[in-house]
This record gives C-alpha cells, structure tokens and sequence, in this order.
C-alpha cells in the first residue's frame, strides 16, 4: 500500500466504484474491517440499496463490526433500486443509531467522488472551509441586513448613517425608518417585520 490510497477490502475487490476513482489510488486489503478507509481515523462502509432489499440484515451485520477505531464513519448508500424511499428511511435510522453519516448517492461514479473528497481533504481543518466573518462592523451589517428581502447595500448606508447602529435600527418604528431617504414602504415593512416578527 501506498501512502496516499484509500484501503479498500478485498470484498469490493469487483465493485464498479473503484472504475470510477479518478483522483486518488487504492489499495486492496484482507486485513481491514471497514470497505474502504479514506484516513487515519475515517472509513466507509458501501451499501447497494438492490441488495439491502435481498439482505435486509447486511447493513447491521457490517456496522456491528465497526463500533470503535474511527471518529468518522460513512455508510455510502447507493440508491440502485426502485421504491426504496420507505427501506432508506430505515438505513438510515440504523446509520444515526451506530453513529454513521449517510451519504446518498445516485451512481457508483458520485460514490466515488465522495470517497476522493475524503481521501484528498483527510487534513484539511474545519476552519478552511467555514465561511470567513469580516472583522470590520460595516461588512458584517450589510451581510446582515441584506438577507432581508430588496434590502440592498445603499439602503444599508443609509440605514446604518440614521440609526448609527444595529441595535438602534431594530429599536426604531417604522415611522422613524421611513424617514430614511430612499427607503420606501415595502422595504419599511420588511425590515420592521424583520426585527420584530416572532421566529417560527
């Protein structure tokens, strides 16, 4: 085995999904529990919805064997069968229960792209791929009131040069934001409804 394969159990050995892998190499092994093994702490098992339906059991068996050495454990699902909506309910009520991440796939190829993903992103941290907050005041409050509708960045100038701040513009009437020079009563409406509307 070569350091950068994903270790894939002899099992898979005929399995289309390794046709598909592109990005990175593989390695068989008799060795392994998981199917295949993308890092040192993550795995995957691969389950053809067609043969969950022959052998309902399978999935269970094969999770049972995982219950430690991984922190992540990804039970990709391959949805090769008709009417498997009510049986994938089910897989995946096992999966969250032995502490496995459902991926739902269409094709072995879509499969395949996610255990690349794995393999090629196995150290890269969680803060390179969350969104990066703006440190200045402005940037973020035009981030903020932008998710109200037709609210745009000259209405959040103008908004931000009246009230002075975000806690003043929620405090204000909406007689006091129609004041504001541009803004117009829909918009008015919204973002009073906006800071004032119970969350449902």
């Amino acid at each position: 085995m070569k350091k950068g394969d994903i270790l894939v159990n002899t099992r898979q050995r005929g399995n289309p999904i390794l046709n598909s892998l592109k990005e990175v190499t593989f390695s068989l092994s008799k060795d392994i529990i998981p199917d295949f093994i993308m890092g040192e702490d993550t795995c995957a098992l691969y389950l053809s919805m067609r043969y969950h339906l022959l052998h309902p059991e399978y999935v269970y068996s094969r999770m049972s064997e995982l219950k430690r050495g991984f922190t992540l454990k990804v039970l990709l699902c391959i949805l090769d069968a008709h009417n498997s909506s009510q049986p994938l309910v089910m897989v995946t009520s096992l999966a969250s229960a032995n502490d496995f991440t459902v991926i739902v796939c269409w094709s072995n190829s879509e499969a395949a792209r996610y255990l690349e993903m794995y393999k090629m992103h196995q150290k890269t941290s969680a803060e390179s791929i969350q969104h990066k907050l703006q440190n200045e005041y402005a940037p973020r409050l035009d981030d903020v009131l932008s998710t109200i509708r037709s609210v745009n960045k000259s209405d959040v100038k103008v908004l931000s040069e009246n009230f002075g701040s975000l806690k003043q513009m929620m405090q204000a009437s909406m007689e006091e934001l129609a004041l504001c020079n541009g803004i117009g009563d829909k918009k008015v409406q919204r973002i009073y409804e906006a800071f004032n509307l119970p969350f449902i």
